[in-house]
């Protein structure tokens, strides 16, 4: 296989946007998504607000960019703490997916907010939302647990009356070409399983679970364990 080799030019140019990007997070991180603006990322580079547009034509396309990137690192993340669990173990799995769910959101909390939580003011995301292959990964994951846990889980869960018709047309379709065997049903679970990973991380975030608890670390996970013995695992 050849190595591509790339200029010094395309180098710089790779620096300099990714340098565009760790400036509007610390911009969003310090003022909220209000403070993401060209103008400011271009006064801290030192930068005509025109230079920037050389880089990223909008700032919608950058808010995009950012939403991507923050969304992938998540995913790549969680996705490798439940594979360090062996296959066999689904509560293991949850536990580790739920548990690297709260360590990112505490270690990045600007990043969550911006994908979870504030919307940035006057965005408007492409056809399809803005990290589409991300959601779809993180989709995939919650319902490949989700059907790990279902052999246990079913006869411990209500909502046999549950139909497809309940969920979205392009989830269940996505749902039901990659898992099957599983019932609508269990696409509820999943969905359920996902808000209680994300509620008191959520909580944590924005400040409204320290201090009523001194140790939320401990709390998310017996959370989560209370979460996997509900699964009956």
């Amino acid at each position: 296989m050849v190595e591509v080799v790339k200029s010094r030019r395309e180098r710089m140019r790779e620096q300099a946007s990714e340098e565009i990007k760790a400036i509007a997070l610390r911009l969003l991180a310090a003022g909220g998504p209000d403070a993401i603006t060209l103008r400011a990322i271009a006064r801290e580079m030192g930068m005509t607000a025109g230079a920037i547009y050389g880089y990223y034509a909008t700032r919608d396309e950058l808010i995009t960019t950012l939403i991507s990137d923050v969304y992938t690192s998540l995913v790549d993340r969680v996705e490798a703490a439940r594979d360090a669990v062996p296959a066999d173990d689904p509560a293991g799995r949850i536990v580790a997916w739920g548990e690297a769910v709260r360590d990112w959101a505490i270690a990045h909390p600007a990043e969550f907010r911006l994908i979870y939580g504030d919307p940035v003011p006057g965005y408007q995301p492409p056809p399809g939302g803005p990290a589409v292959a991300a959601e779809t990964r993180a989709c995939s994951g919650l319902v490949g647990l989700t059907a790990a846990a279902w052999p246990h889980a079913k006869k411990h869960q209500s909502g046999g009356d549950t139909t497809w018709s309940e969920f979205d047309a392009d989830l269940v379709a996505h749902v039901r070409a990659s898992f099957p065997e599983l019932p609508p049903a269990a696409l509820g679970l999943a969905l359920r399983i996902w808000g209680r990973m994300h509620g008191l991380v959520a909580l944590e975030v924005y400040g409204h679970l320290v201090p009523q608890s001194r140790d939320p670390a401990k709390l998310f996970h017996l959370e989560m364990l209370d979460l996997v013995r509900s699964l009956g695992l």
